[in-house]
């Protein structure tokens, strides 16, 4: 199978493009497909936020503390597949700029809330718009029905993975 993919055409390289190499072992591994996909969406997300003047992952917490007022840190530093400790300067820096508060939970003095404020919807909506067009390409290539599928079939891989015992037992 992966003999297949390596002597199969492959369209023509662009400059700075990672498929330079043969992928080998690695045509097979979900991970490696992922990843590489990952990293060409997150490079032209980084350069489309640049004129925000926000850390990476502020999109991902605002849109994720809008849909979730109260929030934790911890909640949203596990939902948005953030590291804990990046995440404490990315909310540091939202509410700094006005455009997310931590306030104290009621029902637990060490957990913080965090909400989003009027300022932090406004900044959120237009990189939402940003966002978007990054992956006008993908969804312009693709059907409505291939996107929906793709989305489906990214879910039930997460489901997935998440339900299993990490350690394999």
């Amino acid at each position: 199978m992966t003999a297949d993919r390596e002597t199969t055409p492959k369209p023509p390289v662009k400059e700075g493009s990672t498929r330079e190499l043969k992928a080998g072992l690695m045509a097979d591994r979900l991970s490696f497909r992922v990843r590489s996909v990952m990293s060409l969406l997150g490079d032209r997300v980084i350069a489309a936020f640049a004129p925000f003047g926000l850390r990476s992952g502020s999109f991902t917490s605002l849109a994720l503390i809008a849909a979730n007022p109260g929030c934790s840190q911890v909640e949203l530093a596990r939902e948005g597949g953030l590291d804990k400790s990046s995440l404490v300067a990315i909310v540091d820096e939202l509410e700094k700029r006005g455009l997310a508060i931590r306030a104290k939970s009621p029902t637990d003095r060490r957990r913080s809330s965090l909400f989003i404020t009027p300022e932090g919807e406004k900044i959120m909506h237009e990189m939402y718009a940003v966002a978007m067009g990054t992956e006008k390409t993908i969804r312009e290539s693709l059907s409505p029905e291939e996107v929906a599928q793709l989305f489906s079939l990214l879910e039930r891989v997460y489901q997935i993975l998440a339900s299993e015992d990490p350690a394999g037992d």
